[in-house]
């Protein structure tokens, strides 16, 4: 954990990539493991169906092994994908094993937008995304695109539509303090790969 002194966000954002991209692979490997364990005992996963997750990223504590498990529960993923026309947000294309993923403008793999159903924000049970940091209060920060923040902010005026929203990332990555600002879409909750922090929206 870091010190009690609140850098920037840039200067926060920085600390804690560097942070997880010293982990060893079987650092990652283990967290990958312990994470999965956390996520399908999860309540507010309990009853969901149509699940957003990504593919990880900069050292991004990996969900694969949880999505295979969960698989064989009956449950259909999703990944994200950049709008082509509403820039800044994010659509849901179907991920199964046989979809075909190419990388985005930021280099990270995505389904094309124009193969498959896609699937709106509000028609999702749970979004499983990423964290660069995060306290027990529930708040957050990511990578500063507010690709989510802009996607999900109809759930701040319509939360009986809105997904559950739960971020991942490695223990390693909490704080104690966290600056914030006023467009930061509240969690529901955060799951690491040690522990389940039950959010401020919840």
């Amino acid at each position: 954990m870091l010190s009690n002194t609140i850098p920037s966000r840039a200067a926060l954002r920085k600390e804690l990539r560097q942070q997880r991209n010293a982990l060893s692979p079987q650092e990652h490997q283990d967290a990958a493991d312990n994470l999965a364990i956390n996520l399908l005992g999860h309540p507010d996963l309990r009853r969901a169906r149509h699940v957003a997750v990504y593919l990880p990223n900069d050292g991004e504590i990996d969900p694969s092994v949880y999505v295979s498990l969960a698989r064989q529960r009956g449950l259909q993923f999703y990944l994200p994908v950049l709008h082509p026309v509403y820039p800044g947000r994010l659509v849901f294309s179907p991920f199964t094993d046989e979809t075909r993923l190419a990388p985005n403008r930021f280099g990270i793999p995505e389904p094309a937008f124009r193969d498959g159903l896609k699937r709106p924000p509000w028609a999702l049970d749970a979004v499983l995304f990423p964290l660069v940091g995060f306290n027990e209060a529930g708040e957050r920060l990511g990578m500063g695109g507010g690709f989510y923040d802009r996607t999900f902010a109809f759930t701040r005026h319509t939360p009986r539509l809105a997904p559950k929203l739960i971020g991942l990332a490695h223990e390693c990555q909490k704080v104690s303090e966290l600056p914030t600002e006023s467009w930061d879409i509240p969690l529901h909750s955060i799951v690491t790969d040690r522990k389940r922090y039950q959010a401020k929206r919840a």
